[in-house]
């Protein structure tokens, strides 16, 4: 079987998911990767066994050689790099946000739509856990009963102290909004699917708990710990550490979830809970193998992930139950998805997020920090 050549824009924390899960997949490979910093480029591609790194994102969309573009580079360089890869006829994963702003978004769906054989994809992998696909499919069918509502969060603690720094705190590199943009995206993505409806309205309201921290004069990796020995300069920062939404569906759900990246011991602390007329289910990522079930009139359930009892997400798990699946995985069947759905467009079905999808959450994000500010709700415009 043929595989798709991938290149691997951007080798950071998430940039070595991919290229990890790329390795891993059966229709593609790593040919190239590029990072702003050479010496790390050539790096990685050594321990890697990459035939090929550079340093400019431009000459490595113009290999030949290279189909399929992975951006997983800081937001601010999200959407020229996925405008570029689009007009020189490369397929474009790109991890989210799509853009820094809705314009960016709008922009980028609009190039993809006049480029029609190519295919987009937004990385919200948390959508492809075997136990999302399974019950996606479970509440759908009607056989869960009428969902009513959705609710959970996201919680972190990477910056919980004021020596914790990120570039993702800067406004110029991640754009307006960050916890909401970084983690809430996935948590309205993760919904949505579960549920197959949009998120319409939202009512909410995000906070900057610490305005000012202590920036490293030396770069630093994402979710290092915090050195308060470095030298520093003072930051003022205008993003929000935490975010309380409630929301309205297109479907006639009613949610709310919050989120946060200072809560002390939380560390990838995703949750979602549906209640229907007829039970209660709840997922949690860090224990992504379980699926908690919730009955009025009869004991709960704790039902383990297990491939034999699976209907509907048998091709997302691959494993004996009892074998712990994660993160990584994930992200491999979203990819996997993606890149069937380049090598067979004709027989795919594959559930991924593409530019579309990716456009739309970012108007969400609009009409919560909308919400935030007018302190009242806001209809997410389309």
């Amino acid at each position: 079987m043929r595989k798709l050549k991938v290149g691997v824009i951007g080798l950071g924390f998430i940039g070595a998911v991919h290229a990890d899960a790329i390795q891993r997949s059966p229709f593609a490979e790593v040919s190239a990767v590029c990072d702003a910093n050479r010496e790390f480029a050539a790096k990685a591609a050594g321990e890697l066994n990459i035939p090929k790194f550079y340093s400019d994102y431009r000459e490595l969309v113009l290999d030949p050689e290279i189909e399929v573009i992975h951006n997983c580079t800081p937001n601010h360089l999200h959407y020229e790099i996925c405008r570029f890869s689009l007009e020189h006829g490369k397929h474009i994963l790109c991890e989210k946000p799509l853009g820094m702003t809705s314009e960016e978004t709008a922009a980028l769906l609009k190039i993809s739509e006049a480029h029609p054989s190519l295919k987009t994809c937004v990385n919200f992998n948390y959508r492809m856990y075997p136990f999302i696909q399974e019950y996606k499919a479970r509440l759908q069918t009607g056989e869960l009963g009428e969902p009513r509502l959705v609710h959970g969060h996201f919680l972190q603690d990477w910056l919980l102290y004021d020596t914790d720094y990120s570039w993702r705190l800067e406004r110029e590199l991640c754009g307006e909004t960050r916890a909401v943009g970084d983690i809430g995206s996935h948590w309205c993505d993760l919904a949505e699917t579960l549920l197959g409806s949009k998120i319409k309205e939202v009512l909410a309201d995000l906070v900057t708990v610490i305005p000012n921290r202590k920036k490293p004069l030396r770069q630093q990796k994402t979710f290092s710990a915090a050195n308060g020995n470095e030298p520093y300069e003072d930051f003022p920062v205008s993003t929000e550490d935490y975010g309380c939404v409630m929301f309205r569906m297109e479907n006639g759900v009613r949610g709310v979830f919050y989120i946060s990246q200072v809560s002390a011991g939380h560390k990838c602390d995703l949750k979602i809970e549906v209640n229907t007329d007829r039970l209660s289910l709840a997922w949690s990522h860090e224990k992504s193998g379980r699926v908690w079930i919730g009955r009025r009139d009869k004991a709960n359930e704790i039902e383990m992930r297990d491939p034999n009892t699976f209907r509907f997400a048998g091709e997302y798990t691959r494993l004996p139950s009892g074998h712990a699946e994660g993160f990584h995985d994930a992200v491999l069947n979203h990819l996997n998805s993606f890149y069937r759905s380049i090598l067979y467009p004709d027989a795919s079905s594959a559930d991924y997020a593409d530019f579309a999808s990716g456009h739309h959450i970012m108007k969400v994000i609009d009409a919560i920090v909308q919400s935030s500010r007018t302190k009242s709700w806001a209809a997410v415009t389309e």
